[in-house]
């Protein structure tokens, strides 16, 4: 084997090149997205409350989301009762919609950030923003 020893130099500057990002970012978190919550319905609103607690929504906001749409879907339970008695029509867009209506600032934001894709556009139509 005559070129052993440039194959072995080769071979080690390809890992290197492959693994440099990686171990480059390695320990450097991305800056968590700003949540622009500030939409005119919301600013309209007297009592600021989500369907839920905030921590619940950030932590469970899909297995809800997956569990309204069975409920509407298959079993045909229209109405959600939350953790506190008040009732909430299940919907995505005339109920969770119909206050964060800017979805580039708020619904992408945090996906982009988390590296998901919500299928839920496949069968809502995505809301039309407002200027501002």
């Amino acid at each position: 084997m005559y070129d052993g020893g440039k194959i072995i130099v080769g071979l080690i500057i390809f890992v290197g090149l492959v693994t440099f990002p990686i171990l480059y970012n390695m320990g450097k978190p991305a800056a968590m997205p700003e949540l622009k919550l500030n939409t005119p319905e919301i600013q309209q609103l007297q009592e600021k409350h989500c369907v839920e607690s905030k921590e619940y929504m950030r932590a469970n906001h899909m297995q809800l989301l997956n569990d309204w749409r069975d409920w509407a879907v298959r079993d045909g339970k229209r109405v959600y009762v939350n953790s506190e008695g008040k009732h909430f029509t299940i919907s995505l867009q005339d109920t969770c919609m119909h206050c964060h209506s800017n979805k580039k600032e708020f619904c992408d934001r945090c996906h982009t950030y988390a590296n998901v894709k919500p299928y839920c556009w496949s069968c809502h139509l995505a809301p039309k923003e407002k200027e501002t």
